[in-house]
């Protein structure tokens, strides 16, 4: 059964979604972040993306605040990110209460740190995040486009025997345009051993439906229920 993993991005103490891809559009809704985990947890998920989005600006932790108190206040799993760039980020993330922690940018800018963070922390607790326009990786919460090819990225991590690999298409996240099924049966038939986790895109159950049979591992989506086009009720199924 395909894994759902509802994000929560933040900004203080707000959830909050990127507009147009850009950390500087930004949209804050009137809930906060622990009360959206806590009526996840009611609902029967068991794992959440967190994003703190001044932390993936600034290119370092900004409020891991919200972190703790969601790990203090629920028993979900939370995958953490934003601004994760070196061994004290990664270290303040665990002792507040990470279950995983995902990275982009220091994954491409020293490959063998993020490597290391494999070696040392165990290949279930570390997450490539690798999150590309046209093909080509983009970083520093997607300011910055490189030339690096995404497959190649991943080839290099799936050597370093990375386990969990979440894949955004930029252009497509916030859209509700669907997600690049030919790009993740590309991954797959690539790395059929990876736990590939689909975001960007989603727009409705069906889209969920379509990854679980690509064999993708799990989906992450975030405007979809937001704006009720995806419903609690309607994901029970997968939540058994």
């Amino acid at each position: 059964m395909i894994q759902i993993i509802p994000a929560i991005s933040f900004i203080g103490n707000k959830v909050a979604r990127m507009n147009k891809c850009s950390l500087d559009d930004v949209s804050l809704y009137d809930e906060n972040p622990l009360d959206m985990a806590l009526h996840f947890q009611d609902n029967g998920v068991k794992r959440i993306h967190l994003i703190d989005l001044e932390g993936a600006k600034k290119g370092r932790i900004d409020n891991v605040s919200v972190l703790e108190m969601i790990a203090g206040y629920t028993d979900l799993q939370i995958e953490f990110g934003g601004g994760i760039t070196d061994d004290d980020d990664i270290r303040l993330a665990f002792e507040n209460g990470a279950h995983l922690v995902h990275a982009a940018t220091v994954a491409v800018q020293n490959r063998e740190l993020f490597s290391s963070w494999i070696i040392s922390y165990g290949r279930n607790k570390i997450m490539l995040s690798a999150d590309a326009i046209d093909g080509k990786i983009a970083t520093k919460g997607w300011y910055k486009n490189t030339e690096i090819d995404l497959m190649e990225l991943v080839e290099y991590y799936h050597s370093q025997s990375i386990m969990y690999v979440k894949c955004t298409d930029i252009a497509r996240d916030g859209a509700l345009s669907g997600p690049p099924f030919e790009m993740y049966k590309k991954i797959l038939n690539k790395f059929p051993d990876i736990k590939l986790i689909a975001s960007g895109g989603i727009r409705s159950i069906q889209d969920i439906e379509q990854l679980q049979e690509l064999g993708v591992y799990g989906v992450i989506f975030a405007k979809a229920f937001y704006e009720g086009k995806i419903q609690m009720k309607d994901l029970q199924r997968f939540l058994i």
